[in-house]
Formats: C-alpha cells, structure tokens, sequence
C-alpha cells in the first residue's frame, strides 16, 4: 500500500514507519512537490497515483474525502490522525490498519486513529 503523508505530518512519524517497515512506500507531500495543495487537489493527486493520505486535518480533509467517493470520483482512502495521540501510538495503529488491509480495501473510506 502506499502512502501520502499530507503536509501537516511531522517527519518523526514517517520515520518511525519506515523504521519498522523499511519497504513501506511513503512520500511526504513535501517530497511530492504538493505543498500548498487544497484538500480536493490533493485528494485528486493521491487518487491519481494510488495513495492513501495520511492527514492530522480530521476537520476538513475526510469531508473532502467522503464527497469525492459520493460523487463517484476514485479515493483510495484517507487515514484521519487525532492530535492528541502520541507518534508511538499511531505508528502501531497505522501498522495494524496497513497490515490488515488488502490492496484497495481503503478505497472510498476514512480510517480514524487511534483505534
């Protein structure tokens, strides 16, 4: 599966994916060239290329993300962080998530985290 960490995603939790998971493929929207980006571009961007986004915006971005999938656009999926969960935690969530779903088993769904 492959993931687009969302401009608002601190590096430490990229790393700390990758470092369980080397072959995991994440790329940062700062990476991307996708900085600035609104949430329906970024949507459009992910669903394009394949990627799940990966977000800490859970008040604006998975609205986007639910209208895309109800208009019949693609979304392969948004995975919605809460602030208040520490990185360990959300690094473990994310791996249950990853490691329990099947290749475009996320299309059209918001995953909210902490579990």
């Amino acid at each position: 599966m492959k993931l687009l960490a969302d401009e608002n995603i601190e590096p430490q939790l990229i790393r700390g994916l990758l470092r369980r998971t080397p072959d995991l493929d994440v790329v940062s929207a700062r990476d991307a060239g996708l900085l600035g980006w609104s949430d329906p571009e970024l949507l459009q961007w992910a669903a394009d290329q394949g990627y799940v986004v990966i977000t800490y915006d859970v008040s604006t971005m998975p609205n986007f993300a639910y209208k895309r999938a109800e208009q019949g656009n693609p979304m392969p999926g948004v995975i919605a962080i809460r602030l208040s969960a520490p990185i360990g935690q959300i690094v473990e969530d994310l791996l249950i998530v990853l490691g329990a779903s099947l290749p475009g088993e996320l299309e059209g769904q918001v995953i909210y985290l902490p579990l």
